[in-house]
């Protein structure tokens, strides 16, 4: 039972679910799509996450100018695990009350043992082929806390989307489950309840940090994770963790590129499904790779979405233009979330078109507009709404920050170089497909 249970929240947000009347019951946020920390939905508007120390440090620092890229910062709550009725598990989240709840072990990582369960075996649960990729011998063979692991119904029961999703597998087939939610979601979720679990004897209150759902404004949210950076270690990274992560950057294009992808879902206008891709598919990308990943993420099924290529490098060459500003910053393991709407205004056009489209692979006779899925609709080339966010700053830093002992120079080149690709990318592929 939870320590907290007594307490009263004052507060709910929009649309906040309560767990009998004295806290607001967590769900997984079904648009997940890269990280490790579950993110959990708070309400409409607000998701949480675990709290790292530095990283909401880093939040309440951030310089005004940087603040239109980021998440905004909503404060702070404790979340306990709290049995049902039927025996299951719920995360709960109460008003926070200073001493009472712990982050997240905040100490250098050189001092932290790597997680051997951290890729353990989901697919017990779920059939979805994202277990296909998982490396043989991490997966947990007994166990009651594996099997304790996945009896959590609460993400069966609240974890809903009205459009399915797809996980394309390892050799970019579709799953045959078409399934309610991003199973990265999932994955981070029992992950995350399994760590809690584990730690339950000692830590009874978790602190999480509460910051803005930024895909609340959009109805059908197509998301594009990208790890940004030629390095990914933050300064206090024990020998062996900077290792590991260096190696990762050399295999893929973030030694390449500056940036690689790390989860992706888009909405499929001819079939009406979410298409998803994750952080090892990202990994395997040469740059060639990485262009059509791009391109796949701004396919919606039947057309290239041309109309998004101006609004999003507007976004990209402004956020460029403040990073460079930021002198002594790095945000090393930080990702960027490219966002846009699988609703667009011509929807419903291309919906009704379906039949024709699925016919156009037999039938040449089919008129030009509908073999290559151009839109004629008036209004049609009005600027969609996109939005471009930093989000991740565990391992961020700047001069003064925190008595970090490593100060830097200059901005951060890494990152700047990742944006440079991106917006080179985006650039030749609008003149390709003018």
């Amino acid at each position: 039972m939870c320590v907290c249970q007594t307490m009263e929240v004052g507060k709910y947000g929009k649309n906040a679910t309560r767990s009998g009347d004295r806290g607001v019951l967590l769900e997984p946020f079904i648009h997940q799509v890269g990280g490790h920390s579950s993110m959990m939905r708070y309400d409409d508007h607000t998701v949480c996450k675990p709290l790292i120390t530095r990283e909401q440090r880093f939040y309440e620092s951030l310089p005004p100018e940087m603040k239109e890229f980021t998440p905004e910062y909503k404060g702070v709550v404790s979340v306990c695990f709290e049995g049902d009725s039927d025996g299951y598990i719920n995360l709960v989240a109460y008003p926070y009350v200073e001493n009472e709840a712990l982050e997240q072990d905040d100490v250098p990582e050189r001092d932290q043992p790597r997680r051997k369960h951290s890729r353990r075996s989901l697919h017990r649960s779920s059939s979805v082929t994202e277990h296909k990729e998982e490396k043989p011998g991490l997966a947990s063979d007994n166990t009651e806390s594996s099997i304790q692991e996945t009896k959590s119904p609460r993400v069966d029961l609240h974890i809903h989307s009205d459009v399915p999703f797809q996980m394309l597998d390892g050799n970019s087939g579709l799953s045959s489950e078409k399934i309610s939610y991003n199973p990265w979601s999932l994955r981070c979720h029992k992950q995350q309840l399994s760590r809690m679990r584990s730690e339950s004897k000692d830590r009874k209150l978790y602190k999480f940090l509460l910051l803005e759902n930024v895909v609340h404004h959009f109805k059908l949210p197509c998301v594009l994770d990208l790890k940004m950076g030629t390095r990914q270690h933050g300064d206090d990274a024990s020998e062996e963790k900077a290792a590991r992560q260096m190696k990762k950057c050399e295999q893929s294009t973030s030694a390449t590129l500056g940036v690689r992808v790390c989860g992706m879902q888009v909405y499929q206008l001819d079939t009406g499904h979410y298409l998803c891709r994750n952080k090892y598919y990202g990994r395997g990308l040469s740059i060639e790779g990485f262009r059509n990943a791009l391109y796949q993420y701004l396919h919606n099924g039947i057309e290239l979405r041309k109309d998004l290529f101006e609004p999003v490098l507007t976004k990209l060459r402004s956020l460029k233009a403040v990073l460079e500003r930021q002198a002594s910053y790095r945000f090393y393991s930080s990702s960027l979330l490219i966002i846009y709407d699988g609703k667009d205004s011509r929807a419903g056009m291309f919906v009704e078109r379906r039949p024709e489209m699925r016919l156009k692979r037999v039938d040449s006779s089919l008129p030009e507009s509908l073999q290559d899925g151009s839109s004629t609709e008036p209004g049609s080339s009005a600027q969609p709404k996109v939005d471009v966010r930093m989000i991740d700053f565990a391992h961020s830093t700047f001069k003064g920050f925190r008595d970090d002992p490593t100060v830097h120079d200059g901005p951060d080149m890494g990152y700047v170089f990742g944006l440079e690709s991106l917006i080179n990318i985006m650039e030749q592929m609008r003149e390709e497909n003018q």
